[in-house]
């Protein structure tokens, strides 16, 4: 018999070992990397480097639209099927596989590539599979105690898969990741195990690394997490289906559940594409390189581990609904000071030649958005287990799914426009701004309790 301590333990190691799909690969590694390809086979093609960094950005958030489009009709239909059948572990496993094997390929992004289309496939398969195992280990979350510990367990389940991204972290730029000038890692090492950093197989390497990581660490979870016990008929595919179609025509009389949903879509979204855009924008605006974007990345991830644990605590007292409008604020504030912010001035304010105070701006603005994005998600988290029961979990959080998803072509594609049309990668991120905005407008209508207070 497994403790329930035990049980909780073994959840939390799920965010420890899938943390680093987006701290290594979607912001501050991979995605830096594949920026520096993307632009030079644009380059290739003729393009100068503004256009080239344009196109990477566009070619990069293009991918990333496909993708929460593909997240979004997957979730809530296989969310409702696993409420049916009483099966959430076996889809948690379905999807680990798909995280290996898209994690794993990257390694085969070389420096010249003959096309970006693979790198983007394999990248895209593992999201896939760590957003959808992610919504499946999120339904689990009623099962393993009480609401009035809801919110630490959630702060906390973040705080310790950000600690585990920061690891992850240090252990690729300490010896791993070169910088493409010296070849050489954060610290003056050639990359371990004699890996040619000419062919930057030490940065190409952090795909294999975190397959094996995930591997590794989803042992406790799989030992010690049990499917919770079914209460109710079980369902076939088809009842399962008209189940979900009653429960989205339902939310029309759920207004709190709906508003939530909608805002989530807006505010999660907007920050989705600021994680995913992250280390690419460094790179194509500050002119940042890998190593540079992997410090971003160790600041934002320490600041999301403490400020996801304080904000569990935070949630427990005053509810997640106050911990999600001051994250949204935060965020908010962040686009607007990196719209404005470049390498030699900020807001038409320029900079004394050689100053490192641009990069002490962005370092900040990286530490506010792990702040703030850590504590927005676990909140929310939180205020989705409010309007679910143990029995609905699996599609409730695949409707919060979708709700994530749904609008993912939004983000990106307005990210997209506005690069292409404006020529500039730090004016194309601008639109984020008025979404955040809209999903602060839309809680106005989300009880802080959620429907359990009904």
């Amino acid at each position: 018999m497994v403790s329930a301590k035990k049980r909780i333990w073994g959840w939390y190691f799920f965010d420890w070992a899938s943390q680093p799909y987006n701290t290594l690969l979607l912001t501050f590694i991979f995605g830096p990397y594949f920026a520096e390809v993307a632009r030079g086979y644009f380059a290739a093609g003729g393009a100068d480097a503004e256009t080239a960094a344009a196109h990477s950005q566009a070619y990069w958030t293009t991918g990333q639209t496909v993708t929460g489009l593909l997240i979004a009709v997957l979730s809530p239909i296989l969310g409702a099927i696993a409420d049916g059948s009483g099966r959430r572990l076996l889809w948690i496993w379905i999807f680990s596989v798909m995280y290996f094997a898209g994690a794993w390929m990257l390694w085969w992004t070389f420096p010249q590539v003959p096309g970006l289309f693979w790198p983007v496939f394999w990248f895209s398969l593992g999201f896939i599979g760590m957003e959808m195992a992610t919504n499946f280990t999120n339904a689990l979350m009623p099962d393993l105690t009480g609401q009035d510990e809801m919110g630490k367990i959630s702060g906390t389940g973040f705080a310790f898969g950000y600690a585990g991204g920061v690891l992850a972290l240090f252990i690729v730029l300490l010896f791993f990741a070169e910088d493409g000038a010296t070849g050489k890692t954060f610290i003056g090492l050639s990359p371990l195990f004699g890996l040619d950093a000419a062919a930057r197989e030490g940065t190409r390497s952090v795909g294999p690394f975190t397959a094996i990581w995930y591997a590794v660490f989803m042992i406790p979870f799989f030992l010690w997490v049990r499917e919770p016990v079914l209460r109710g008929a079980r369902q076939n595919v088809a009842q399962s289906l008209r189940g979900l179609w009653q429960s989205i025509k339902a939310l029309r009389a759920r207004r709190s559940l709906a508003a939530f949903l909608l805002s989530s879509m807006l505010y999660r979204d907007s920050l989705n594409a600021v994680y995913g855009l992250g280390g690419a924008y460094a790179s194509n605006v500050m002119g940042w390189s890998v190593v540079q974007s992997g410090i971003f990345g160790i600041l934002a991830a320490i600041t999301a581990a403490v400020f996801s644990w304080l904000g569990g605590r935070f949630d427990a007292r005053y509810g997640p609904k106050a911990v999600i409008v001051w994250s949204i604020l935060a965020l908010t504030a962040v686009i607007v000071v990196m719209v404005g912010l470049t390498p030699d001035q900020f807001y038409g304010m320029a900079f004394a030649p050689g100053s490192a105070l641009p990069n002490v701006i962005f370092y900040i603005c990286g530490a506010v958005i792990g702040a703030a994005g850590g504590t927005v998600q676990a909140a929310s988290r939180t205020l989705m287990v409010y309007h679910v029961t143990p029995e609905t979990a699996a599609s409730g959080f695949g409707l919060y799914g979708m709700s994530g998803k749904a609008t993912a072509f939004l983000a990106p594609g307005l990210i997209t426009l506005a690069t292409l049309a404006s020529g500039s990668a730090r004016i194309g991120i601008a639109p984020l701004i008025g979404l955040f905005l809209l999903g602060l407008v839309l809680l106005v209508w989300v009880h802080p309790k959620g429907e359990t207070a009904r």
